[in-house]
């Protein structure tokens, strides 16, 4: 397990509303946007901070508390399908493909560990003013593909972000404050270790069975026949499903590299054609909904990256368990 980088400081935003989110997170899962798309958010947060002025904030870490959600979906039954909206006419007056797209609207509070001397003076004048600044631009930004909103109604105010000093722990009475201003709501943690025990228990009967096998074993219900032990009729007993503990749900948590990188310039239809290109797929985990009551420290909810270009792996790191 890496080492989670060092901070001085929490700030905290609270109850954001993003309307029209992505929740389509890879090829393979859905429900809520990728923890990379918060990284993200996290680093043109701190380029526009630089814009404006304030240039010794450093953002090292992110944390996602979700408090509520709804999924643009229809259907009924087990099968749901994805609220589509269908593109204006292409300039030749023909319709235009309709593309896939999975859509959220969420209500989260994003904390981010952050390192800056200047803060360590306890400068109320100076939080004031910086807590100003990042709500201001925090309203202007986008956040996982979606528009942050206002509050609704005439007399709505925008929850003012809050800083608090770091490292805490448990018994701190401003991690106690964090916690419950936290709730209720639901922190998104890695569970790399479910995984891991997964894959040791599917060995025992099938020694061939791979990280997928396991992968796709904890995301899904598996109902087993059970006999009756005290009947030797076979055809006496009954169906269970195993029950994992917790709210486990897969996750991406990264990139790993297939080819390596090629020059700036070099692929046509890059986004960019001055930054170097890699073909890449999504890195996938096991991740759990936890209260924020029940984290010991802020370290505990706070996601850091963890890259090593020369195998091109880029993912990112929780070290709550």
């Amino acid at each position: 397990m890496s080492k989670a980088p060092s901070f001085t400081h929490g700030l905290v935003l609270p109850r954001l509303r993003v309307q029209n989110a992505n929740a389509i997170s890879s090829p393979m899962t859905h429900g809520f946007p990728s923890i990379t798309a918060f990284m993200g958010f996290m680093w043109a947060l701190g380029r526009k901070l630089c814009q404006a002025g304030i240039e010794d904030v450093f953002f090292e870490s992110v944390g996602v508390v979700c408090h509520d959600f709804q999924e643009l979906v229809g259907g009924g039954g087990f099968r749901k399908v994805f609220g589509l909206t269908r593109n204006p006419l292409t300039k030749n007056g023909s319709t235009a493909p309709i593309i896939e797209e999975g859509r959220i609207h969420l209500d989260i509070s994003l904390v981010f560990g952050v390192t800056c001397q200047r803060w360590r003076t306890g400068n109320t004048e100076t939080f004031k003013k910086d807590l100003e600044t990042i709500r201001d631009i925090v309203a202007q930004m986008r956040c996982a593909g979606g528009s942050i909103m206002a509050p609704h109604g005439s007399h709505a105010i925008s929850p003012m972000p809050w800083i608090f000093d770091a490292p805490v722990d448990e018994d701190d009475h401003a991690y106690q404050r964090l916690r419950y201003r936290l709730m209720p709501g639901f922190a998104l943690i890695d569970r790399q270790d479910v995984l891991t025990s997964r894959l040791e228990r599917l060995r025992n009967t099938s020694p061939d069975a791979t990280l997928m096998d396991a992968w796709l074993s904890v995301c899904r219900s598996e109902w087993q026949w059970v006999p009756d032990k005290h009947d030797g009729d076979p055809g006496k007993g009954e169906w269970k499903s195993e029950t994992s503990p917790g709210w486990l749900v897969p996750i991406t948590v990264g990139y790993a590299g297939l080819v390596p990188v090629s020059p700036a310039g070099t692929v046509e239809g890059a986004r960019q054609s001055d930054v170097p290109f890699l073909f890449a797929e999504a890195l996938y985990s096991i991740g759990e909904w936890i209260g924020p009551h029940r984290l010991s420290s802020p370290s505990s909810l706070l996601w850091h990256v963890e890259n090593d270009p020369e195998i091109g792996l880029y993912r990112c790191r929780n070290n709550a368990t």
